[in-house]
Parts: C-alpha cells; structure tokens; sequence
C-alpha cells in the first residue's frame, strides 16, 4: 500500500498540475498571510479548477476567526479545513460544526507529551497531522523545514486518519515512514527551491517514492 501525500503550500500552476498527475491525495492552500506560501481565496480558486474530483483541497488557516473564515469559503473552493494554530478542542469542534467541512488538527510534536495532548483532539478532528514544534523566532507554525523525533510515533495507535509533517523530503521520506509508521504525509518546504517557490520536479519525485513504499 503506497503511502498518501498532501502537497502543501501550492500557489501556482505548474506546482498543482505536478501534485496533481503525481498522484498526491490531497492538494494544500495556505490562507495565512505571513506565509512565504500564502494565497488569496480567489487564487485558490482559479487553481483549484485544476484539481480533478478525488483529490482533496485542503484550506490551511491559522487560529482564524468566523469573519475571516466567512471570507475565505465564500471564494475558495476546498474539501477540508486545517487548522495549524493554537485552536483549542472547543474552537475546532465549533469550526466544525459551523462550516459543515472536515477538519484537520495539526499538533506541534516535540516530545512525548505533545503525542498525549494531541489525543484530545481525537474526539472533534476528522484528522490529525503532526508537525514539528517550529524553532524559536520562526514567523509560522508550519513550513520550516523541521523535523521532530519520528520515533515518538512509533507503534501509537489512533482512532483518526493522521499525517506525518515537518522537515520531510525525498531524501529522508522513506526513513520517516519506516520510524514512524506513517500511512500519510505531508510535504511544502521538502519540494521547494527557497520558501514559496515550488519545483514540479521535486514535487513528482518525492510522490514517486512515495508510491513506492
């Protein structure tokens, strides 16, 4: 069984069309402003057109209030929400509920108690993805290029679908899905030139060995 890729931080043609003939599951847009990857809901739009039946859009937002969410789903055509803030269990099952749309919970995984906080959200998130903590400084939440202890995944059991994130590439993809057991990943900054800039080439060479295991 191939492991499930999202490619995330797609902003242009050329990036969606690779994710897309690739084979990647899901295809991510990053409504977060300070994003070297961000775009607007009508862009999204426009480039969602590409995207085929069956592959899922995923909105990614951070700790994003109602109005701006109003905004965001009154132009952009998604599948799902994600949510990479500090959303709370309330904030997430509220989204939920209001938009009609799955969610995705991502948690910022450092250490082993990060894993036992992110089960609380088992009970109101459709998925979960675990991103690495992002490193002191950094402007995002997501999309550093930072990898976390892939172990501390080992041998878990979940009740929900969940992705593998942070840090990940072609060069170290098989190496996380065998630490961590992952099913699913995503990946933004692992097939790019420099932040924001996505490169059609490595996008389908890491959906290649992605297939593959």
């Amino acid at each position: 069984m191939a492991v499930a890729v999202k490619i995330c931080g797609l902003n242009d043609s050329a990036s969606v069309r690779a994710a897309v003939n690739g084979g990647a599951a899901m295809v991510g847009f990053v409504f977060f402003a300070r994003s070297p990857r961000y775009v607007t809901p009508a862009r999204q739009a426009t480039l969602a057109a590409e995207v085929p039946p069956g592959v899922l859009k995923v909105g990614l937002v951070v700790d994003a209030d109602d109005a701006m969410l109003d905004d965001l789903l009154a132009q952009a055509r998604l599948d799902m929400l994600q949510l990479h803030g500090l959303e709370n269990i309330e904030r997430v099952e509220a989204i939920r509920a209001r938009y009609g749309l799955p969610v995705m919970k991502a948690v910022a995984i450092s250490g082993f108690k990060d894993i036992m906080l992110a089960r609380d959200y088992e009970t109101v998130a459709d998925r979960l993805l675990f991103d690495a903590r992002p490193p002191e400084g950094a402007t995002r939440p997501g999309g550093n290029a930072t990898a976390f202890d892939w172990l501390l995944l080992k041998d878990q059991s979940w009740r929900k679908p969940w992705l593998l994130a942070g840090g990940l590439n072609a060069d170290n993809l098989a190496q996380a899905v065998a630490a961590s057991g992952a099913r699913a990943v995503d990946v933004s900054s692992g097939v790019e030139d420099r932040p924001g800039v996505k490169n059609p080439e490595k996008i389908q060479r890491f959906l290649a060995i992605a297939r593959a295991l």
